[in-house]
């Protein structure tokens, strides 16, 4: 469970399929990350992955197939920085929202506006998901916790503040680039309970 707060942005070192266990394996490295534990759940740009190698200052995760088919994971490169966040503690302050790292589909950046400091971007995603996403509401995009700021079928959009920009691989975006979407948990279990209800 995470929060979409990001606590640090890390740099991937290392991408290794490995064919024994039909898996991609990332190495991140993440300075600010020295007290992982082996086992532990990480969001990864959005995505919720074991931590099966620690390093003075690189993490592993390991990627399934149906993790790479559903996120943008498997287009990281050596190089590319990532969003990271821990799961959360008892203690930890609920800032943002119920994140679970599962990501529910990729849309892109269809546009990018500026207006002051504040970046307006448009996110171009599958039309059949759009009961999920409303005016006002929660939305997930690479592990950030974002408000839509208004929304259509097929596109939506988000507000940067320069906090966001700065602090999160969000600043970074361009046009056409990939974007991990989970919609929040509360309207998929409502979805799922009308459906039920209409069936």
């Amino acid at each position: 469970m995470f929060t979409g707060l990001v606590e640090t942005i890390g740099t991937i070192s290392e991408t290794r399929w490995e064919p024994d266990e039909v898996s991609e394996r990332l190495t991140i490295h993440a300075t600010d990350f020295h007290d992982l534990a082996l086992g532990e759940s990480i969001a990864v740009n959005g995505v919720c992955l074991t931590v099966v190698d620690i390093s003075p200052h690189t993490f592993s995760v390991q990627v399934s197939p149906t993790t790479l088919a559903l996120t943008s994971l498997g287009s990281l490169n050596i190089g590319d920085r990532v969003n990271l966040e821990r799961s959360v503690t008892p203690t930890t302050r609920l800032g943002g929202h119920w994140v679970l790292g599962h990501v529910d589909t990729t849309g892109k950046i269809a546009q990018i506006s500026a207006e002051g400091e504040a970046h307006h971007v448009n996110i171009s995603y599958n039309p059949e998901f759009s009961d999920l996403i409303l005016p006002l509401g929660s939305v997930t995009l690479d592990g950030v916790s974002l408000t839509v700021v208004s929304a259509h079928d097929g596109e939506f959009r988000v507000t940067l503040i320069p906090h966001t920009q700065h602090t999160t691989t969000l600043g970074g975006w361009k046009s056409g680039h990939p974007v991990n979407i989970e919609f929040d948990i509360l309207g998929k279990y409502i979805k799922h309970l009308l459906s039920k209800q209409g069936g």
